[in-house]
């Protein structure tokens, strides 16, 4: 464990390795690290258009500190969470590469997290399509248990918040996870008069947003996990299209 994190350090990590986030990272690993200056939000908001590069590894450390407020957020742990997060990284990155990451986060989870410095670091230092895919797997692993606790709400409604995410982003994700026809319109961010132009206009401006290559900068797994949003899109259109008759 505490040698697949010194190759983090040797390469993988990046600005995760400062800050709050790096502060969990040597708790959890009964290393402490060094951290920098916490960024404030008004200095994030001013960097925000000077990003430094997000590496796989800053991506991933962040996926699960934000996985464990989530998951602290109704005051259990539970079993079909911890699955999620095993079967999403053996999708991404495989068997071996999983296991170190779900012992990482049993770590976290020991941890009270500031979650508001956490958002205010990857806000600063993260692209905003990045931080939509935070969002995306985050509501997932909600509702693993097959529900969405009001307390897990909250915590992720702040979580967006404080990473800059639009409330139509967020209901835009949130729609996502439903399959009603009004959820269809919510997922395009379009109102369920629209008219044709409108929903042919919303589906390409959502498919752009929305398309795995926003991600290509963390590689091939990552872009995998980035394809479920962009489905979503293709299903939500396909559906109005249905309802309304377009062809």
């Amino acid at each position: 464990m505490k040698k697949s994190y010194l190759k983090w350090i040797g390469g993988g990590l990046g600005w995760a390795l400062g800050g709050p986030i790096g502060a969990i990272m040597g708790f959890a690993l009964g290393s402490m690290i060094s951290t920098t200056e916490i960024v404030t939000s008004e200095q994030a908001q001013s960097r925000g258009r000077s990003f430094r590069r997000t590496s796989t590894d800053d991506f991933v450390v962040s996926l699960l500190v934000l996985s464990a407020a989530v998951m602290k957020a109704d005051g259990k742990v539970v079993k079909s969470e911890l699955d999620y997060v095993k079967q999403f990284f053996v999708r991404q990155f495989g068997e071996a590469k999983a296991q170190e990451q779900l012992l990482l986060l049993r770590e976290i989870l020991k941890q009270p997290l500031q979650l508001r410095q956490v958002c205010v670091q990857i806000r600063a230092n993260m692209q905003h399509p990045l931080r939509l895919q935070l969002i995306h797997y985050i509501f997932g692993l909600a509702q693993a248990d097959g529900s969405l606790d009001t307390s897990e709400l909250r915590v992720i409604e702040n979580i967006a918040r404080d990473l800059g995410i639009s409330q139509k982003d967020f209901d835009s994700i949130r729609a996502m996870f439903k399959s009603d026809t009004s959820s269809a319109y919510k997922v395009l961010e379009i109102s369920e008069d629209a008219t044709e132009q409108e929903i042919k206009k919303a589906y390409r401006k959502m498919a752009i947003k929305y398309h795995p290559d926003k991600l290509s900068s963390l590689g091939p797994d990552i872009q995998k996990a980035a394809k479920e949003k962009f489905v979503k899109v293709q299903e939500a259109y396909e559906t109005i299209k249905k309802q309304k008759g377009i062809k």
